[in-house]
Parts: structure tokens; sequence; C-alpha cells
């Protein structure tokens, strides 16, 4: 059997794959440092598309029969709670994670009283919790990741699903994300050219063909502008920087607070955002495998 077929292929490449610029990314993303540092500006951009595809995503969930009154929903890296909300909207109880208490408080802050008897939330890291301690084995209807450093390691993929007993729905970077600001502190701070492109969502979707389930995919292009103060960006990037760059926070100071003061205007900056998303939604009982 050719060995792209097998799950121990996929594994392997996503082993490999931490040896990427594109993983040194995602090690500086996942701490809840960083996420309290941006929490306050994360939905700044609203409007028409992400309300677009929020519709998208729900309409996509009621296709699958994933979306219905009453259902147990768990939402890891649940952010500031956007899809959450609109799932207990719908009536389901939804369970909220977390690992950032600041996003946590920018989502409790947005509950309306209509639904918030529909929703749990708590601050933890996935990596950590025990889903058989907590009695989660199979306990959710569906089991969403969306955009979230939670699931990026087989180990974290695998509970994920070990949680559902029906649904399960991944969202993450597809191609290279257009980010100038963190390439060009990048190159100044790392002494290298960024290659960043995320492959993380492709070895999840290839792993699942070999396990027998095949998700329905969606792909979609990504661009929004986030009007931030130049100590609100400094101290998001201090918290990026000092998981990968290997300096001092002086050190990293004395690199980024020069360069974004020569991009700012009024004390602020405009942090632009561009890239293609893609979406996996799956059922975990619809294995073709022997």
């Amino acid at each position: 059997m050719n060995p792209i077929f097998s799950k121990e292929f996929w594994l392997k490449a996503w082993e490999k794959d931490k040896e990427t610029d594109t993983y040194t990314v995602h090690r500086g993303f996942s701490t809840p440092e960083y996420w309290n540092k941006v929490a306050s500006s994360y939905d700044s951009t609203k409007g028409e598309t992400k309300s677009r595809r929020l519709s998208k995503t729900l309409d996509l969930f009621k296709r699958m029969k994933f979306l219905s009154k009453g259902m147990q929903v768990l939402d890891i890296g649940c952010g500031t709670g956007t899809l959450a909300m609109e799932l207990a909207r719908h009536g389901a109880k939804v369970t909220a994670l977390d690992f950032s208490t600041e996003m946590l408080e920018q989502f409790r802050q947005s509950i309306t009283p209509d639904i918030r008897e529909n929703i749990t939330l708590l601050c933890e890291d996935w990596h950590t919790i025990d889903i058989i301690e907590k009695g989660w084995k199979k306990k959710f209807d569906l089991v969403i990741a969306f955009m979230s450093p939670g699931v990026a390691s087989p180990e974290a993929f695998y509970k994920m699903m070990d949680t559902s007993k029906n649904g399960c729905a991944v969202r993450s970077w597809a191609a290279k994300r257009n980010h100038p600001i963190m390439a060009s502190l990048w190159e100044k701070i790392m002494g290298t050219v960024l290659e960043d492109a995320p492959q993380s969502i492709l070895l999840k979707i290839n792993l699942l063909f070999s396990l027998g389930l095949f998700p329905e995919l969606t792909f979609d292009p990504v661009e929004w502008d986030q009007n931030v103060t130049v100590e609100e960006e400094l101290e998001s990037e201090l918290a990026f920087f000092r998981k990968v760059g290997g300096k001092t926070d002086a050190e990293l100071e004395s690199i980024i607070r020069p360069y974004l003061e020569s991009i700012s205007e009024n004390g602020r900056i405009i942090r632009a955002h561009k890239g293609l998303t893609a979406t996996a939604v799956w059922s975990v009982n619809s294995s073709l495998s022997g």
C-alpha cells in the first residue's frame, strides 16, 4: 500500500513540521500571555464579511445535522465567543474553553441574558485536560476548534475526537499569511526571512483521510485590519517574540519599539491580516477503515 494512505505517514509528517518556521510561529501564539495582550482588540473588526462567514458555518453545521436544540457542544479555544454564542442562540448547550483569562472576560461581557444558561466558560489549557477525569469521553455532540492553538499536535487532535460522539470541526490557516509587521520584526529579531506556510490543517485533513474519515471542506479568503496603539502592538509583539526569539525583554523592546514607531501615525498602527482559512467538518462515526 502506498504509504500516503497510512496514518503513520501523516503522523511523521506532522512531527517533521516542528522543524519549520510555521511551528515556531505557532509556539509564539501558544501562550495565554499573548492572547491576553490581544484580547481587547481581537473583536475590533466587525462587519458584513464576518457575519457572512458565521452564517456559512452555521449553514454547514445544519446541513450535516450538527446543529439542534439541546445538543452538547465543546468549543476548544473559544476566544471571545463569537461562534459559541451563536450556537447557544440556536439552543445548543456550549462548554467554552480557553486558556486566556482576558479572552474569556471579553466573552463573558458579551453574553446576553437570553443565552447565559446555555454557556459554561472554563479557563483551562486543552493540552493538560484529562477528559476521563472530567467525564468528557464521547460526551459532546459537536466539538469545535476554530483558529485554536489547542489542537496543534496529534495527541491534542486525537483527544479532541475522543470527546465527540457525533461531529468535529476545525478551522485554521491553509496558506501563507500576509502579516507585514510580524514578517519585518521576524527578520530583525530572528535574522532570517519568515517562511510561514501553515500546514497543520492539511496534515489534519490527510490524517483524517488515512483513518477513513472524510470531512466536508470549505476554503475562505480572509482580510481585515485592526487599528491599535503602538503600546498595544508592542505588548503583543513582546508576548509573541519572548517565546521564540531567545532574547530578553529589554533586547526585544530595543528592536520592536523603534520599528513600530517608524510605521505609526499619531501613535497608532494599522495591523493588517490577510490569508486563506480551511474549515473541515466530519462525523467521527463515518470511518470506512478496517
